[in-house]
């Protein structure tokens, strides 16, 4: 086995952040081995003034570094799950899942102290179809805009756009250590996360040498939380264009699972929780598949 791995990763602060996370968490389980980073501009960080759904969804986080993965350029990939398409490129697979960082939504607002003080005609920006589905049925009347960037871009946007607050994931907004601005912890029960947010993923080449050490470490409640969820996103269909949420907690070996399905005018079809013992995911999996295709 070689000594030396070259780990792909997008170019943005918090991509940058996460992949010095996963490469000390590395070098720590694999004493001996040398990890280098390398950045790798994708689609999405060159094309800001459209909506993810219009230039490639999800996968425009991705492709490039896949790309680069599967011709053997790099060794490893890092991506914030979340931006990775349920199906991944022929020959690639998800190694291993980060313990993951809380998966909620958090609003942040110099105005307001929570999403509960949204009255008509307020102003919330976000980039996702998801979180504008969800926040119009919780709060009908408010303006969404639509915003993209990175975090911090977007959190200058409050001030730049007039907007009464912004939605992101926490997990971005901790990982750059900016739990300051969080003006509230979104429950996942109103608010509904994407499938795998929170969570790190690392991909690799099928067959490869590098399994053995991202398995190292590996966090064995994340990778089955994060892979019912892919397994229901997979099946339904679900990306940046459809607005989903899917979000399984396993306590106990029990999982619950929380589902939502709306629309971008906030008509929510399913928001429901589900349960069953661990060793039931799959027929879990299946009703959870069942239920969203009734309503899509």
């Amino acid at each position: 086995m070689k000594t030396t791995w070259t780990v792909g990763t997008r170019g943005s602060k918090l991509a940058l952040a996460q992949t010095g996370i996963v490469i000390d968490a590395l070098k720590k389980a694999n004493p001996g081995f040398d990890f280098r980073m390398r950045a790798i501009k994708t689609t999405g960080d060159t094309v800001w003034d459209k909506p993810l759904a219009l230039i490639g969804g999800k996968g425009v986080f991705v492709k490039e570094i896949e790309e680069e993965l599967a011709e053997g350029s790099i060794d490893i990939a890092v991506h914030s799950t979340k931006d990775i398409p349920a199906d991944l490129a022929p020959g690639l697979t998800i190694g291993a899942y980060l313990t993951r960082e809380d998966p909620r939504d958090v609003f942040i607002s110099t105005r307001l102290r929570n999403i509960d003080q949204l009255g008509a005609g307020c102003r919330i920006g976000t980039g996702s179809l998801r979180r504008k589905a969800q926040i119009l049925a919780y709060r009908p009347g408010i303006e969404v805009v639509p915003i993209r960037g990175n975090v911090d871009t977007r959190i200058r946007k409050i001030d730049t756009e007039n907007l009464d607050g912004i939605i992101l994931a926490a997990a971005g907004v901790r990982r750059l250590g900016l739990d300051a601005v969080i003006t509230q912890m979104i429950p996942a029960a109103v608010m509904v996360p994407i499938a795998g947010q929170g969570a790190i993923g690392i991909e690799i080449r099928h067959d490869d040498d590098a399994a053995e050490l991202v398995r190292s470490i590996n966090h064995d409640k994340t990778f089955n939380e994060v892979s019912i969820e892919r397994a229901i996103q997979r099946a339904v269909g679900g990306g940046c264009n459809i607005p989903l949420g899917i979000h399984a907690r396993i306590e106990d070996d029990r999982v619950d699972l929380n589902l939502s399905l709306g629309d971008e005018q906030g008509s929510i079809l399913v928001h429901e929780t589900l349960s069953a013992p661990l060793s039931d995911r799959g027929n879990l999996i299946a009703k959870a598949v069942d239920l969203l295709l009734a309503r899509r």
